[in-house]
């Protein structure tokens, strides 16, 4: 397939003006100039001519697929059968495919489904996003998503749990460090739920393993708990104590140092909490996202998709949450395909449009550079070198 755009992006903030990209199977083997790209390919090999921009596919690097995005996401699992359920996450990869997203980060479910649904889509029988899944999520007795099945207490269980996720496939390990407010009855999202033991025994048999650990981490002590254990990424790091916000300099520090990667989960319907926090509050949380950024910290996207309201088409709704912040368009870009496909250990195969690198594409009417409203405009998907187009809802060769 020869896909041609008026700019194709090649590096961070950096268009090849009138490209081409060729892909050949799942990959793609050459970029560059049209003329010169659409010589080498040949009369015979079918084209797609397009008028837009061609950019990598997006990754969104936080999801619960097990969760409908409803007002209550967990009363609806519970009343769920695991072939309901499975058949529901279908629906939901598909929708995040037809968003322009062609790799999702599962950050915990039931039973290991999300893990069914991605062996499903990499063997073409179902549409939708390559998914790296944490299959059954760690956490204490009755702590926080206790409900999907990855209860444990003491070092020596939750290394139990993190080789069967392993043995099932995971990609990535999940831990609840903190509580949440999606479990009603568990730990408030400020405290602690691990002790330092068994966090460390959970990075260290995930990291033998070659995995790495994403940290669900609200409370600052969490944080700061997390960050000596060694973790990949942190989830949420919205830095919580039982008297508000604090943010702790010395382990902002140790996040960047240690190359730590922060995925602030944004919703897509962000513009709401001040209406939930309050103004002055939710302009404070706003801030601490700013102020790690300003200080060097790696920040990713996703959307937390799934929990209530965050519905699984919405990464490119959150994305403007960090032009609320000052951040440049080629930065939040760079956010959603090649700093996530790095955090995912996914750098070297998908996030960029280059020889050798999955074909992985999202192409949009627009400049995405110029106004990120421009990565609404989906013309088509190529999720591993197929191609789907959302208004026709099926794939083509």
């Amino acid at each position: 397939m020869l896909i041609t755009g008026d700019r194709v992006l090649v590096d961070s903030g950096v268009y090849l003006d009138d490209g081409a990209v060729l892909i050949e199977g799942d990959s793609i083997t050459a970029v560059g100039p049209r003329a010169q790209i659409t010589e080498q390919a040949g009369t015979d090999v079918p084209r797609f001519e397009f008028s837009g921009t061609v950019l990598p596919g997006l990754i969104d690097a936080h999801v619960h697929l097990a969760f409908d995005s409803g007002t209550d996401p967990v009363a609806t699992l519970q009343a769920s059968t695991d072939e309901k359920l499975l058949q529901d996450m279908r629906c939901r990869a598909e929708q995040l495919l037809h968003s322009g997203v062609t790799t999702a980060r599962d950050l915990g479910d039931r039973g290991h489904l999300a893990l069914t649904l991605a062996r499903e889509i990499a063997d073409r029988r179902t549409a939708g996003p390559r998914i790296v899944s944490a299959g059954t999520p760690a956490t204490p007795p009755g702590g926080h998503c206790y409900f999907l099945g990855g209860e444990v207490s003491g070092a020596d269980e939750v290394r139990n749990l993190v080789r069967r996720n392993l043995a099932a496939g995971a990609g990535v390990i999940k831990a609840m460090v903190t509580g949440g407010g999606l479990t009603k009855d568990g730990p408030r999202s400020y405290e602690s739920q691990f002790s330092t033991e068994e966090l460390a025994a959970l990075v260290d048999e995930a990291h033998k393993a070659g995995v790495p650990v994403a940290a669900h981490a609200h409370g600052a002590d969490g944080i700061a708990t997390s960050v000596k254990a060694g973790v990949d990424t942190i989830e949420h790091c919205t830095w919580m104590t039982s008297e508000g916000l604090d943010l702790r300099q010395d382990v902002l520090k140790r996040i960047i140092d240690q190359g730590i990667t922060v995925c602030p989960a944004v919703s897509p319907h962000w513009q709401m909490l001040p209406r939930v926090f309050g103004e002055e509050r939710a302009e404070a949380m706003f801030d601490l996202i700013r102020q790690m950024e300003a200080a060097g910290a790696n920040l990713i996207a996703g959307t937390d998709a799934g929990v209530q309201r965050a519905g699984f088409d919405g990464l490119t709704s959150s994305l403007p949450f960090y032009s609320h912040l000052g951040l440049a368009n080629s930065k939040i870009v760079d956010m959603a395909t090649t700093k996530a496909a790095t955090a995912l250990g996914l750098g070297e195969t998908t996030g960029r449009i280059a020889p050798g690198y999955r074909a992985d594409l999202l192409l949009v009417d627009g400049d995405p550079l110029t106004d990120l409203a421009a990565l609404k405009d989906v013309r088509a998907v190529f999720a591993g070198g197929l191609r789907y187009e959302p208004s026709a809802g099926a794939r083509q060769r």
